[in-house]
């Protein structure tokens, strides 16, 4: 807060943010890549299925890219909290920018509005990398059902966008 009493809160964006930016994508993309590669993988490897390698190379890139699409999906949902305004000077104003934006964008931690609303977007988000991956990536491969599943569900379980519990107000400061 300023000397007027003006909050500054937009100045600077939350971390989980950064990946609508395209210049953090020379490092988002190639990471993303690697750690969906590797739960497949290992995943495929668990199950004991055979010919690993070729049936990674016939989906990784439909993996990736709907990874991507579902954390796009569970950013719009966070950037929700953003959207939604109530008039500031009431009490539902108020609670909304001090329990829900605040959190939201500086620390889910902060109360359990955030915290909850930050956890319900990792499972919508989760939500649609299993069902993204099962009806769409996985639909083709040369694997039976229930593999399809447990893989579907391996990769919703692990590559789940858990950064954005990061609280941004450890890099920038806070309330």
């Amino acid at each position: 807060m300023n000397k007027r009493g003006i909050k500054f809160y937009n100045l600077i964006f939350p971390i989980w943010f950064l990946l609508l930016i395209p210049i953090t994508w020379i490092v988002v993309l190639p990471a993303n890549f690697l750690i969906d590669f590797t739960v497949v993988a290992l995943t495929m490897k668990c199950m004991k299925i055979e010919d690993i390698k070729k049936k990674i190379k016939s989906v990784i890139v439909k993996v990736w890219i709907f990874g991507f699409i579902a954390d796009f999906i569970g950013d719009a949902v966070m950037y929700l909290a953003n959207v939604i305004i109530f008039d500031s000077n009431s009490e539902l104003g108020k609670w909304w920018e001090s329990n829900i934006i605040y959190g939201v964008n500086y620390n889910p931690f902060e109360n359990m509005y955030s915290m909850l609303w930050v956890t319900v977007c990792v499972v919508i988000t989760a939500l649609c990398i299993y069902l993204f991956n099962y009806k769409i990536c996985l639909k083709k491969l040369n694997i039976n059902d229930t593999q399809k599943k447990k893989l579907s569900l391996s990769l919703a379980i692990f590559t789940a966008p858990y950064l954005f519990y990061i609280p941004t107000a450890c890099f920038f400061g806070g309330k």
